[in-house]
């Protein structure tokens, strides 16, 4: 039997935030390939949940060959300048069930961690606000998003640096992602995957290795976790907006 799980890990993007990261891949696309190609189910099979450069060079390999690709540095660079200016513009906002879902999960003592490849997290979590007028991060424990490591998703070190600033062994973790590498991030270290599919794409992060996909947070048991258990409600209750 698994211990209880007394921390959760999010990743943000297409977790917490209906962020415009894929929109921001896509429009900077233009002058290098086209960006026909790079359509939702795209970017989740190769770009979501990576760092920024790796994700760059997987899009431009995929799409445009490696002459393509060694305009890597140059396509990520206009990605980020684009991201920026539309998180200034505020052109995002906050899944409800995921607010419902963290702030139950910290109600139930559990410590919580933001553990995403990107370096815009906080600015985003940072305006966005709680129900009392706090930042949506004020609820985060522990932030090591856009932290530097030696390899990105799916290598683990992301999570296994926010294990570790939980003070909590990775086996009592539970990682919520909604992108294949991250799911394979997660198990690999050790920790309970919770997919979070909201394109469509439960196959993939079943594949991926997910130890419960869900279409919405609020099908989560919450007071399983203190026994160990990722599980889906019986039947899902009416949850009030937050």
């Amino acid at each position: 039997m698994r211990p209880a799980l007394l921390a959760a890990i999010f990743d943000v993007d297409g977790v917490l935030v209906d962020s415009p990261h894929e929109r921001a891949w896509r429009e900077a696309l233009t002058g290098f390939v086209d960006p026909a190609g790079f359509t939702t189910s795209f970017y989740q099979a190769n770009v979501a949940g990576k760092p920024r450069l790796e994700g760059a060079r997987e899009a431009l390999e995929r799409l445009g060959g490696q002459k393509a690709a060694a305009r890597t540095a140059e396509y990520a660079d206009r990605k980020q300048a684009l991201i920026d200016q539309l998180i200034e513009a505020g052109s995002f906002e906050v899944f409800p069930d995921a607010l419902r879902f963290a702030s139950a999960l910290k109600s139930a003592g559990l410590r919580l961690a933001l553990a995403s490849s990107s370096k815009n997290a906080a600015a985003m979590l940072s305006q966005l606000k709680l129900p009392d007028g706090r930042t949506l991060l004020s609820l985060f424990d522990a932030d090591l998003s856009g932290r530097d490591v030696p390899r990105g998703k799916p290598d683990p070190a992301l999570f296994l640096l926010a294990a570790e600033a939980l003070n909590t062994p990775p086996l009592q973790c539970v990682v919520i992602e909604d992108a294949p590498a991250g799911i394979t991030a997660a198990r690999a270290g050790g920790m309970t995957a919770l997919g979070i599919a909201r394109l469509g794409d439960e196959a993939l992060l079943r594949e991926a290795g997910a130890d419960l996909v869900v279409t919405s947070l609020d099908q989560v048991e919450i007071a399983a976790l203190g026994a160990g258990t990722l599980r889906a409600r019986a039947v899902t209750e009416p949850v009030a907006d937050a």
